[in-house]
């Protein structure tokens, strides 16, 4: 891989950082401001197990993106029916060789990491404790590459959307905080399942998008099972819930009217849910998915200041 990515082959380069998918890496850090917002406002701030866990989830979404690409022009939904930007195995700039290749790299390197993190937190201490996120960590390896990579995918059975809460919502914000303050009260539940409910929404607009070329492909996701309409009233049913959760976290935890202070958010998710609604044509949905993925992050600061003030 490092030979592919040598500054002596700029489009090669070009081409992988265009395969890491920049854009979608505000989102997979979120789960992490989340959790660190929860544990600062509980006074137990730790900036280097933050800084290790956003490093290893950003080496895990990139991961994720390569196998994605790798998987999907293997298993025929990046076709000539495609309504999203071509990808560089599909288009031919990385062989699926070379996409394998970085795979593995992204997949050492998100394993160090992890053990970093875990180290740097825990240290010796709790030897259960460790063995259960170094567990976690595995699965969250396993899930980023058989999304849409290895023999059989769990993307393409309509199971994306379950991963996408678990790992982006309640591990990432639940692990994150846990790993600062050693404790997990069942309220920080509540926002952690409010940002997997948003970043499953982010995928779901993607779902969208591609329903004709991923039916074709035979990618059964969510909106292929529903069809389209009933697919955005799930859009719907996801944003109010992602909404909803957070209120119930302010409303059981109440102390300030700061608290409230997401509900600024709540015209970014609006906007975006009647966008989803009325544009019909998979191209124009396209920016919503930019617009969906950067409201979370402006619920997630908006939320996390809110407590802490």
């Amino acid at each position: 891989m490092a030979s592919a990515v040598s500054p002596a082959n700029p489009s090669r380069a070009k081409a992988w950082v265009s395969a890491f998918r920049p854009r979608t890496l505000p989102l997979a850090l979120a789960s992490i401001l989340m959790g660190a917002f929860l544990a600062a406002a509980n006074h137990s701030f730790n900036g280097l197990v933050v800084g290790l866990a956003a490093l290893t989830t950003v080496l895990l979404q990139i991961l994720s993106n390569l196998a994605n690409d790798y998987g999907d022009s293997q298993n025929g939904a990046d076709s000539v029916h495609r309504e999203g930007p071509q990808r560089a195995v599909q288009s031919g700039a990385i062989t699926p060789v070379q996409m394998k290749q970085g795979m593995g790299v992204f997949g050492l390197l998100s394993l160090i990491s992890g053990l970093c993190l875990l180290w740097a937190a825990l240290g010796t201490s709790g030897t259960w404790i460790f063995l259960t996120f170094f567990v976690l960590g595995l699965s969250a390896i396993w899930a980023a590459v058989n999304y849409t990579a290895g023999s059989k995918p769990y993307g393409y059975a309509g199971l994306g959307d379950l991963s996408v809460f678990i790992f982006f919502g309640m591990v990432g914000v639940c692990g994150t905080y846990y790993l600062q303050t050693r404790a997990l009260p069942l309220t920080v539940l509540l926002p952690a399942a409010g940002l997997g409910c948003f970043a499953t929404a982010v995928l779901n607009v993607n779902n969208i998008r591609d329903i004709r070329s991923d039916e074709l492909a035979g990618k059964i996701t969510i909106p292929v099972r529903l069809g389209p309409q009933p697919a955005r009233g799930y859009h719907w049913l996801l944003l109010l819930l992602g909404f909803g959760c957070a209120s119930i976290y302010v409303a059981a935890t109440y102390h300030s009217p700061w608290q409230w202070l997401f509900v600024l958010a709540a015209p970014l998710l609006v906007f975006n849910g009647l966008q989803v609604w009325r544009r019909q044509d998979s191209m124009q949905l396209d920016p919503l998915l930019k617009q969906m993925a950067l409201s979370t992050l402006v619920f997630v600061l908006l939320f996390g200041l809110g407590q802490i003030l």
